[in-house]
């Protein structure tokens, strides 16, 4: 004979349907069901006001919580989140006129996560290649290291393309130039330098990637724009090819550039440009950065104190050194003989000194290559 199945479900309508028999008591019932007469008050009680479905066990939870985050707050969180969609809950603050008792009750960044559950995307995350040793010079302070790079070029909706030219301050993030050029070239990239160094001054070093128009397979890898920043007492630096974590604090920027201004593009290159200088108005004084504390860039960016020349001068050398003027073909005369140098510095004096087993040429600090006295050729 099977055991007899019943749950507390079967116990309770056991219980009511006793009871509106009207032959027991509360206390009766409670003591043949093994229940407190508390107990079957309360099943008694649901049953009146709900009926057949009050015998379902509710949930424990309180309705109210008292640490729980007030509403005022968590509309707070979703309207900043909503401002800024790319910030993640770390950059999430308060506005200068909020209520001052908004600020205080602010959350915790793991809070203001919860929050948001709803409200973000999972992000596909991607394999980044570790970054590698390189003698770079150190970002220790504003203007010892800008980096600059083209986005990736995209067409704007009117069918323009659009080459947006970047130029950061290494040490404290502060994106100096964000400009759409109709063509990457010297020609268009010089005035947009030369914009951003008479706003800002001079920097100690650009770093680059290895293609046009910072560098060129000439000697040194110096590009006509290289030629230039080098007279202007700039040291260019270039990180090894397909290594662009060695730029990776500007290739963030242009993850989060992307998101905001190029997804979907703008009608016009005229309309890109409004969105990109928005962008960099945004980024420099209202967006929190991580490795800086949560402070925006623009707190700890300060103009070089050297300013745009107004007039070129040739690199300095040594008092020993030889100098001597590339010809218009890029060739030099060197002991009676003609050797071939660079194209890129037509015009320019270069630097010959005399070492154990050779010539070594020189553009300023940039070593070009060496002349072997049996050789009629610069080899690097």
């Amino acid at each position: 004979m099977p055991w007899k199945v019943t749950s507390p479900m079967k116990e309770r309508e056991r219980l009511i349907q006793a009871r509106l028999t009207g032959r027991y008591t509360v206390a009766e019932l409670a003591q043949d069901f093994g229940v407190s007469r508390k107990t079957a008050h309360k099943w008694l009680r649901r049953y009146a006001e709900s009926g057949p479905a009050g015998m379902e066990d509710r949930p424990h939870a309180a309705h109210r919580h008292p640490n729980a985050t007030p509403e005022a707050v968590v509309a707070a969180v979703i309207r900043e989140k909503r401002a800024h969609p790319t910030w993640g809950p770390l950059k999430l603050q308060p506005r200068p006129q909020d209520p001052p008792e908004l600020a205080a009750a602010w959350p915790a960044p793991s809070t203001r996560g919860a929050i948001l559950a709803g409200l973000t995307q999972r992000r596909r995350r991607r394999r980044r290649v570790p970054a590698s040793s390189w003698p770079f010079s150190a970002c220790d302070q504003p203007n010892a290291v800008w980096c600059a790079d083209f986005k990736g070029w995209f067409r704007s909706q009117d069918g323009q393309r659009c080459n947006p030219l970047t130029v950061s301050d290494a040490y404290s993030r502060m994106l100096l130039c964000c400009q759409t050029l109709s063509r990457p070239d010297y020609a268009h990239v010089r005035p947009a330098f030369e914009r951003v160094f008479r706003e800002y001054g001079l920097p100690d070093a650009i770093r680059t990637d290895n293609g046009p128009p910072f560098a060129s397979i000439a000697a040194g890898g110096l590009s006509p724009l290289a030629v230039w920043w080098v007279k202007l007492g700039i040291q260019p630096e270039r990180i090894e090819p397909g290594h662009p974590e060695q730029n990776g604090r500007h290739e963030r920027m242009h993850l989060t550039l992307k998101l905001e201004c190029c997804s979907p593009p703008a009608p016009s290159l005229a309309a890109q440009q409004l969105h990109f200088d928005a962008f960099r108005l945004g980024f420099n004084f209202e967006r929190p950065h991580q490795a800086l504390g949560l402070r925006p860039p623009a707190t700890l960016y300060r103009p070089s104190p050297r300013p745009y020349p107004a007039v070129l001068e040739d690199p300095h050398y040594p008092a020993d050194a030889a100098i001597r003027r590339i010809r218009s073909n890029g060739e030099i005369r060197w002991q009676g003989k003609l050797v071939f140098v660079s194209e890129a510095l037509i015009g320019e004096a270069v630097g010959i000194r005399e070492t154990l087993v050779g010539y070594d040429v020189h553009f300023g600090p940039i070593y070009l290559g060496k002349l072997h006295p049996k050789e009629e050729r610069l080899m690097r």
